[in-house]
């Protein structure tokens, strides 16, 4: 289960969110946000349906908790997911910057950690397994809201979620992917071309160099020969 399981998440007071969190882009946060605007005021733990996402939301004195995950991600990851961020944001803001905080605000300080604990989450199922029941035990009394998000946001027709957006440019970017090995491998063929081309110029020059020096030296041992054979041939002359 890769990380593109938990595809977004937000922390809001009421419904002004203060920190959110994606790698994704969609109209996921459209959506999550309109739902945001209908969820009851009342502490629980909501999840609506849309398109093979669920949209999971944990509100707990006034404040709001969402993350949206495939539906193949089960109930679990986004529960401890929400749940942890809930105790962590909890610690960092309870009764103080969260209270007075303007929309986004919180981006730069808790952004990091929604990714943080996205990722955490993904790394660490066992634990999170385990931390996900215990908490389903606890709050067994409470129940889970879940319904198909067309009736919550009282939409007749079938909303779309444009997360295939995503898995349109994850698409692109694995065709990248795959065009840049294919230009590397050519680029690597031409370059071992280009390299053989190089190195038989090369054989060749050092052939020829090693043939005309061949031919010097015989040239100049033929000619020493030649030398001292008309030294032999000259009479040696003595005085009268």
């Amino acid at each position: 289960m890769g990380q593109q399981s938990l595809i977004y998440s937000f922390v809001a007071r009421g419904t002004m969110i203060l920190a959110e969190y994606s790698e994704f882009s969609g109209n996921f946060k459209t959506i999550a946000s309109q739902c945001l605007q209908k969820l009851p005021s009342s502490n629980n733990r909501f999840t609506y349906n849309c398109d093979g996402h669920t949209f999971n939301y944990l509100v707990e004195n006034g404040v709001t908790y969402c993350v949206v995950a495939i539906e193949s991600a089960g109930r679990q990851l986004p529960i401890a997911f929400l749940e942890r961020t809930k105790d962590e944001f909890t610690q960092k803001y309870g009764g103080g910057k969260a209270a007075t905080a303007s929309a986004n605000s919180l981006n730069r300080e808790f952004g990091p950690k929604l990714k943080q604990q996205m990722q955490y989450c993904v790394d660490h199922p066992e634990e999170i397994n385990k931390l996900a029941k215990v908490k389903a035990q606890v709050s067994e009394v409470k129940g889970v809201m879940m319904e198909n998000i067309e009736k919550v946001l009282d939409r007749g027709e079938k909303i779309e979620l444009l997360v295939d957006k995503t898995d349109n440019l994850r698409s692109q970017a694995q065709d990248f992917r795959t065009q840049g090995t294919k230009v590397k491998r050519k680029m690597w063929v031409q370059n071992m071309k280009m390299k053989l081309i190089v190195f038989e110029i090369q054989e060749s020059k050092q052939k020829t160099k090693l043939g005309s020096s061949n031919g010097n030296s015989r040239g100049i041992s033929q000619k020493k020969q030649q030398g001292e054979a008309g030294r032999r041939r000259v009479p040696n002359r003595k005085g009268v």
